[in-house]
């Protein structure tokens, strides 16, 4: 099959993120009490639970995390369907080895939203959750940056503000394939015949 290799790497992406998630989960206390300092104090590895999307932003509703989880389960279908559908069309192999680079991330978080809950009871403070209200499992943590904004700046202006993302290696994958589609995206978005990819 023309996208059997893509699927491949999507595989790929979701057993190493599933394996390092599940050696976090056993070997790791959560919070800073199991922190390990890998690069002073720039990048550590700290084992944290994410509720929400990307920077721990969530849903307001009860049913908010349902929502998002749900969400993800149809984009997933969606992007497997774009990617058979680029590979028939022809698209560039860098184009597809990205899509499936985002594919695996995003069924990796979706494995910790479905089964995590109930499977690791990883809700907070050990409180069992329903099924697709598990959290997503982070631990590579980038403490940038962490102080007061200057004054003259509007609306942030002399309030104490973290940069410090923490994420795992499903959202280093979706983060990597879309970086590399925004990169290349002249050379990517165009088939092997010159039809441009819409």
């Amino acid at each position: 099959m023309k996208y059997g290799k893509y699927f491949l790497i999507a595989l790929a992406v979701i057993i190493l993120d599933q394996i390092v998630k599940m050696a976090v989960h056993f070997n790791m206390p959560l919070g800073s009490a199991g922190q390990i300092q890998v690069f002073g104090d720039w990048f550590k590895l700290h084992y944290t639970l994410n509720p929400g999307m990307a920077f721990g932003m969530q849903l307001g509703s009860d049913y908010g995390k349902l929502i998002l989880t749900s969400f993800r389960l149809v984009a997933m279908f969606g992007i497997g369907w774009y990617l058979v559908h680029l590979a028939k069309k022809g698209a560039h192999t860098g184009l597809l080895v990205c899509i499936g680079l985002i594919l695996g991330g995003a069924i990796g978080n979706l494995v910790d939203s479905i089964f995590y809950g109930v499977l690791l009871d990883n809700a907070p403070y050990n409180a069992p959750s329903p099924w697709f209200h598990g959290q997503v499992i982070d631990m590579f943590y980038f403490d940038i940056w962490e102080g007061y904004m200057p004054d003259w700046l509007p609306l942030w202006g002399g309030k104490y503000m973290a940069f410090w993302p923490i994420f795992n290696v499903a959202d280093s994958a979706i983060f990597i394939g879309v970086a590399l589609i925004i990169l290349f995206q002249k050379k990517f978005l165009v088939t092997a015949s010159g039809e441009r990819i819409g």
